[in-house]
């Protein structure tokens, strides 16, 4: 099990030009949620798998800080389980015996910044540990099913109906102890309509029988990946965020199948996002115009399955498509008269250079599917190479040890 844990600089300090940017790192100078997520373990009747806690930090300056306190946070949570700490001394290492080794162009493949980037050190590490599962946590979660792991176990890597599990998703509890996306209707999100349509995805694959059923979507924080699949395909670290759902996209292209359990629940408690709504649909209208063009530059591939929009219908199927550009024109000009409203005249120019940015800068230079063919190759290659006995052996005392 790897729960990544995200952490910003102090409070009065805040994001600077340059940080990476995630929904909610928790400030240097708070608690954050990490130690509750990591105590919640102890609800879990199953104890039979190792923690690996990721230590995140938005920028290089502040990585020693970041590694100490989660190693701190680590020290007093005691969940009956063995936990370990993975940051930058450890991914510094394990790049120079790459680099040593005469493997240079694979340490570029692992690395601290970006979701996609974390999601894909979130399987290399239990790829070191010889773990056939990687459990997929956020640190804004809580068990609270104490056959949470049991169920994560009971399925994977069979063969249902004549399709292997290669994945299967679990889902978000909200605080009420729902499953549906609530938040409060705005005029600009008639036309840029992501929570009804995650609702409608929801209901179709959550609330409905049989209880595991191939899905469209994925949550990154509840996610339990078998060892064919992680070994195979990476995470798309272009994908600024979405990850989850882009790997899903990425899975289903090479041959895998990825199943949600509607009995799979974890709860979620996520702290405010820190960032302008602007800067979250900037991030969100990226993701799918690249995912849209690696969807649309597919080419016929033996051992490869062509996918289409409408295959991830309701959600995010009704992002890829033509409209893509329509629905993202109509909410920025909306959302930028209502920041006009606010009298916050930057959040409106912003707002409308979303529209700008969608026809230029989000636009790949490049063909995306071709770029992920290349990724899939060299990140398979990176696994086979780690796989053997001494490289991984030195890897995993690196990652046990901490390189001692």
């Amino acid at each position: 099990m790897v729960i990544p844990s995200y952490w910003a600089r102090e409070s009065e300090i805040g994001w600077k030009e340059g940080d990476a940017i995630y929904d909610h790192p928790t400030p240097l100078d708070t608690e954050g949620t990490l130690l509750r997520a990591i105590q919640s373990i102890k609800k879990l009747e199953d104890k039979e798998f190792q923690l690996v806690i990721i230590a995140v930090a938005t920028a290089e300056d502040i990585e020693s800080q970041v590694e100490k306190k989660v190693a701190k946070i680590i020290k007093s949570s005691n969940p009956g389980v063995e936990v370990l700490l993975f940051g930058r001394t450890h991914l510094t290492q394990i790049h120079e015996l790459l680099v040593r080794e005469g493997e240079k162009e694979f340490p570029d493949l692992l690395h601290l910044r970006g979701y996609s980037n974390i999601r894909n050190l979130c399987t290399f590490i239990p790829h070191i540990l010889g773990s056939e599962v990687a459990v997929l946590i956020d640190d804004d979660e809580v068990f609270e099913d104490p056959k949470f792991l049991s169920k994560a176990k009971e399925f994977i890597g069979k063969n249902i109906d004549g399709r292997t599990v290669n994945a299967v998703a679990g889902y978000y509890l909200q605080a009420d102890g729902d499953y549906h996306v609530k938040k409060h209707f705005r005029p600009w999100m008639k036309h840029w309509d992501l929570y009804d349509r995650m609702n409608e995805a929801f209901d179709k694959i959550i609330g409905t029988e049989p209880r595991l059923k191939e899905t469209p979507f994925v949550f990154g924080g509840a996610m339990v990946i078998h060892r064919s699949l992680f070994t195979a395909v990476p995470f798309d670290p272009v994908v600024r965020r979405g990850e989850d759902i882009d790997f899903l996209i990425n899975a289903r292209m090479f041959g895998f199948h990825f199943f949600l359990d509607n009995q799979l629940s974890i709860k979620h408690l996520p702290p405010p996002k820190m960032h302008p709504i602007w800067m979250q649909l900037r991030e969100d209208i990226y993701r799918f115009i690249y995912e849209r063009a690696k969807i649309e530059h597919q080419k016929e591939i033996k051992g490869m399955t062509k996918v289409y929009p409408e295959d991830f219908d309701p959600y995010p199927g009704c992002f890829l498509k033509s409209d893509l550009e329509e629905k993202i024109e109509k909410a920025c000009k909306l959302l930028s008269e209502e920041y006009l409203a606010q009298g916050d005249r930057q959040g409106s120019e912003e707002a409308l250079n979303n529209i700008v940015i969608a026809k230029t800068d989000a636009v790949p230079r490049y063909d995306p599917f071709q770029s992920l063919c290349e990724l899939q190759k060299r990140w398979h290659g990176l696994m086979l190479f780690t796989s053997r006995g001494k490289i991984r052996l030195r890897i995993r005392d690196i990652i046990c040890k901490g390189g001692e």
